[in-house]
């Protein structure tokens, strides 16, 4: 069995990707949709259920975005014997790296991201100023920072299906290694 967790920015194709991977075949989930991810405040802990829809001013500095470990747990205990996707960005990723094979970081650069954002319709994040400045600021670290940690870095200014293409062939090969 092989885990890949498939990351990135908001906007670098993730979800896309994911379902791109689901009509393949694949075991493919997206963290963000099936109760994988949560918001919870930074200060107490508290997990948030109905966060503020656009986000206000400064709200990403106190709350953050982190995904279950019991979850990710339970979801490699099901995948047995077959390649697992999982797609999303959290802050507390690290805390969930041993249980990945393979870690697959999207990157595109600013202008696609701020296009993508504006433009698409199956996610609001990215729209409101404050959450684009936000991924703006994250953008250009995420190469760098998943290199250091030896992801495989994959262009997603790509189109989708070559993008899922290179997702699964990094996939085959780490589970033949």
């Amino acid at each position: 069995m092989t885990l890949v967790w498939v990351t990135g920015s908001p906007g670098v194709g993730k979800s896309t990707v994911c379902e791109l991977l689901q009509s393949r075949g694949e075991l493919a989930v997206d963290a963000d949709w099936e109760g994988y991810n949560q918001w919870f405040d930074r200060a107490s802990g508290q997990v948030v259920t109905e966060p503020p829809d656009p986000v206000p001013a400064g709200w990403l500095d106190r709350f953050g975005w982190k995904i279950s470990r019991p979850r990710v747990e339970a979801l490699a205990a099901t995948a047995r014997g077959r390649t697992a996707f999982l797609c999303g960005s959290v802050e507390n990723e690290v805390e969930v790296w041993d249980l990945f094979d393979l870690v697959i970081c999207l990157v595109i650069d600013d202008e696609t991201l701020r296009n993508r954002l504006r433009d698409r319709t199956t996610n609001g994040f990215g729209k409101h100023p404050e959450e684009l400045a936000a991924a703006l600021k994250w953008n250009p670290s995420n190469e760098a920072s998943y290199r250091r940690f030896g992801a495989v870095i994959i262009d997603g200014t790509r189109p989708p299906a070559e993008v899922t293409n290179a997702i699964r062939a990094a996939a085959k090969t780490a589970s033949a290694a």
